[in-house]
Parts: structure tokens; C-alpha cells; sequence
């Protein structure tokens, strides 16, 4: 049986043919842990589980890797604010552990299998990281500034790369300004490039980066993360990268110039999977509309989450989902009527 997939990189419906026989190499995009999974999270997570189980159905065997996002400016601040009187890295550690283990709780509950992963934290491939952007400015493709280390869009492109296949994007033509920007954030030379390693600031985890004779203590950004775990534990190109419709760009546009710069392969992955928002009656969960919902708070509208789980794969995953008080009590009324036909059909099996 020949599998087909929507390819977000090629807009079109493709065989999916393992590059290594017959197993699959999948990169899930997952948790950053600084705060539980909200639904919207949880839905990417289900909708990559379904299909692992479908390629593992047709007799093909899985390494499916997810990383943990266990350093940035959110785990950062986390920290701070729950355990001001610690040391930073040791907040850092207590903060994002808990939320990893709330992590895999929450997609257990969902009928995800931890075990059916490989997880790969950020803060524990420092050195994978560091070896990447060591290439990528041997190779030009990286400068220094006074704030970090920064990939260089313009350098790609003129490598002949082509930069924005996700989502259409013709920055060649777009009107960026040239100049400097100098402000509290960023010092690079031109809008679009992006942090590949951040120089130490006061109250911040970091790592001790030499750099011919040079050391420049720091942490990594957040795109170069996914880069170096994924093709590490992966090689590359893999065959599926997958995350939501939001991760395009900048994020999963990112990983793949700064892991195709200076290489022969245009290729992070060969399929890109994204799936589409869910909606909360409507509206994009928003802080301020205060419809940031977590399993836990599913749970106490249904006692079970498998409800959830049902309510996300009733739609087809590059479709916006809605999600409501209304659409999950409906969609808990028929997983309880599908769990009853189950024991009818069994009984009248074996009776």
C-alpha cells in the first residue's frame, strides 16, 4: 500500500517513500516547558500521533523524534518568577522539568505514547548546536555582532538558495531596510536575519562558546535548536517535519536555511506536515481573551480526555477546528456511544 501526503514545502499530494528502506524518520516540533500544553498544542501533538499509527499500519516502522525547547526567553522569564531566590540555572532546571513531566502526562492521557518517542532537550545539544553555527560562519552564512551571532538571509540567497518556499514568501523583493538596527533586541544587519546565538546577559543561563581564541558565553536561539537536533539524531534530509499552520514561518523556514546554507541539499525534510489552528468558539486562543484552555481544564467540563482527542480528529487536520463547551460535550456523547457498540459487538461475537 502506497501512502500520500499533503508536502506544505511542494503544495502537492506525495508518495511518502522512507529515504532509509522501510522506516520513516518524523521530527515533531515539541513543548516549549515553561507553562502546561494549551488545546492548541495538544491538537499538533494528536495529529502527529495519527499519523505515525497510520505509517506503522502499513507496515512501515517509525523513528519518530520530538525535542523539548527547554531554553529561550519564556523558560527564561518562567524561572525568574517562580523561583526569584534561586540560582538561574538552577530555577531554569526545577521550572522546565516539571513541565516536561506535565507535558507527558497530559499527552498520555490523550493516548499518545511517551515511549513511542525519542526526546531531545535543547540545553543537553549544546554541543551540536555550537557545531552548527560554527559552519555556518566558516562557511559565511553567519556574522558577529556586538548582541550575538546572526544567520544572514542576503548570504543565502546569493548562495542561490531560495529562501520562503513555506509560505510563498519573495523577500528578495521585499522593502527591507539595509541599515542597522539598533535597539534593546537586536543588533543585525538587516530585518530578517535571526539570532543563532545569544550573548550572555545579567540573570541568564549560558554556555561558554569559544570562537578562534575567543570565548562568547551565551545561549542558543531558538531556531537553531530544531536544526541541530532534528539532522542529529535524524541525519538529513529526514522524511516528515511536522508542526503547526504557525510554525512556517519564521520558525520551520529558518531550520531549513540555516541547515541547507553551504550543502549540497535543498532539504531539511522531504515532507513538511503542518496542521491548521484550533479555534476556541471562533476566536484564536488570546491571553487577553482569556481562552487559553489546558487538558486539565477540559477535564473538568468531561472526565475523559479521549473526548478531546475525538473532538480534533472529527476535522481534517488543514482545516480549522472550532473548539466549544458545546463541541466537546457532543463529542463525548459519541465516544461514550462508540465505546458501547464496541461491547455490544464483542458480546454478540463471543456469545
Amino acid at each position: 500500500m502506497t501512502l500520500k501526503l499533503y508536502n506544505s514545502l511542494t503544495k502537492k499530494t506525495e508518495d511518502i517513500k522512507p529515504i532509509n528502506k522501510d522506516s520513516v524518520s518524523i521530527y515533531s516540533c515539541g513543548p516549549t516547558t515553561y507553562d502546561r500544553a494549551h488545546i492548541g498544542n495538544l491538537s499538533c501533538y494528536i495529529y502527529a500521533d495519527t499519523l505515525a499509527r497510520t505509517i506503522k499500519a502499513s507496515g512501515l516502522k517509525i523513528k519518530h523524534v520530538m525535542n523539548i525547547a527547554d531554553i529561550d526567553d519564556k523558560t527564561i522569564k518562567k524561572s525568574r518568577e517562580l523561583y526569584p531566590n534561586l540560582d538561574i540555572e538552577e530555577a531554569l532546571k526545577k521550572v522546565t522539568l516539571k513541565f516536561e513531566a506535565d507535558f507527558k502526562s497530559d499527552i498520555l492521557k490523550l493516548n499518545i505514547n511517551p515511549d513511542n518517542y525519542q526526546f531531545i532537550r535543547a540545553t543537553e545539544s549544546i554541543d551540536i548546536i555550537q557545531n552548527l553555527i560554527k559552519e555556518l560562519l566558516k562557511n559565511d552564512f553567519a556574522y558577529r555582532a556586538d548582541d550575538g551571532i546572526y544567520f544572514s538571509i542576503d548570504d543565502y540567497i546569493k548562495s542561490g538558495k531560495k529562501y520562503g518556499q513555506l509560505v510563498n514568501l519573495d523577500i528578495e523583493n521585499q522593502d527591507h531596510s539595509k541599515s542597522r538596527i539598533n535597539n534593546d533586541e537586536y543588533d543585525k544587519k538587516t530585518v530578517h536575519d535571526f539570532a543563532l546565538w545569544k550573548f550572555k546577559k545579567t540573570q541568564e543561563p549560558y554556555w561558554e562558546f569559544e570562537l578562534n581564541g575567543t570565548n562568547y558565553p551565551g545561549r542558543p536561539g531558538w531556531h537553531i535548536e530544531c536544526s541541530a537536533m532534528s539532522t542529529s539524531l535524524l541525519n538529513q534530509p529526514f522524511d516528515i517535519h511536522t508542526g503547526g499552520i504557525d510554525l512556517t514561518f519564521p520558525h520551520h523556514e529558518n531550520e531549513i536555511a540555516q541547515s541547507t546554507a553551504g550543502k549540497d541539499t535543498n532539504y531539511l525534510a522531504k515532507l513538511f506536515f503542518h496542521n491548521e489552528h484550533l479555534f476556541i468558539e471562533g476566536n484564536k486562543m488570546s491571553k487577553s481573551l482569556n481562552n487559553f484552555y489546558s487538558l486539565e481544564d477540559i477535564l473538568r467540563k468531561v472526565k475523559d480526555p479521549l473526548a478531546f482527542r475525538l473532538l480534533i480528529l472529527q476535522a481534517h487536520y488543514r482545516s480549522q477546528t472550532d473548539f466549544s463547551e458545546t463541541n466537546l460535550k457532543s463529542a463525548n456523547n459519541r465516544l461514550t456511544n462508540l465505546r458501547n457498540f464496541a461491547v455490544m459487538r464483542f458480546q454478540l461475537d463471543n456469545s
